[in-house]
């Protein structure tokens, strides 16, 4: 199963310590800040899965790193839960509409906040609920390490199949090749960024069969995305 990332930001430090606590407990994987732009540095360089977002943090406001968010091309579909002390409905319509996902009012109780966010993962990001991964007609089970696409079995390599496996989890969003170095090689990797477009012709080549459209579409200047409504 895909393990979500979470940046969590939160300038009351009990509070943070005791939200990383419940949410590492649960096998997410936990970056924590107290301050917004940092957050936005953090997002920037390695978009998450979803962000736990305080709106009382000092300096930039959670409202502000919301409205930021939504706008960096990385981070505008990644999901968002904002914290606040601010109950009344002006707030919560206030915060919806800047982009906000859901609103929890504290107090809260964590494993409450743990299962909202399971929830609003689960629907983004459907494969953090089973043990496959699905897009369009591709189909990766995780257990048995097979990979289908329209029910015909695609034979890939291992680098090829790390590399499916991380645009299935995020299907749409689009990669540079330095984030996809990070991300399926490991940021230690001395492999050089061109290595991988040679994956991905690779990945190509297995992936789209004939009289099936080219699934990763290429970004001019940008790098790749998984989407069945671009070409490659």
């Amino acid at each position: 199963m895909a393990r979500a990332r979470v940046l969590l930001v939160e300038d009351d430090a009990a509070l943070a310590e005791l939200l990383v606590w419940h949410f590492s407990r649960e096998e997410y994987e936990v970056e924590h800040t107290a301050d917004g732009e940092e957050a936005l540095l953090l997002a920037r360089e390695s978009p998450p899965d979803l962000v736990l977002l305080d709106w009382m943090i000092e300096g930039l406001s959670g409202i502000e790193v919301c409205r930021r968010l939504r706008r960096m091309p990385d981070t505008a579909n990644v999901p968002i839960i904002m914290l606040t002390a601010r109950g009344e409905e002006e707030d919560r319509i206030r915060g919806l509409e800047t982009g906000a996902d859901d609103y929890v009012t504290k107090p809260f109780s964590p494993r409450e906040l743990v299962a909202r966010a399971g929830a609003v993962l689960r629907r983004v990001r459907p494969a953090l609920a089973g043990e496959k991964l699905t897009y369009s007609d591709i189909e990766m089970d995780m257990v048995s390490h097979k990979v289908r696409r329209d029910g015909t079995p695609v034979a890939l390599g291992p680098t090829e199949f790390r590399l499916l496996k991380h645009f299935l989890e995020h299907p749409g969003r689009v990669f540079s090749r330095e984030r996809l170095l990070d991300s399926v090689w490991g940021r230690d990797s001395d492999i050089e960024p061109r290595t991988v477009d040679v994956h991905i012709r690779r990945l190509r080549k297995a992936i789209n069969l004939e009289g099936h459209p080219d699934i990763i579409r290429t970004v001019r200047s940008a790098g790749y995305a998984l989407d069945s409504e671009g070409a490659g």
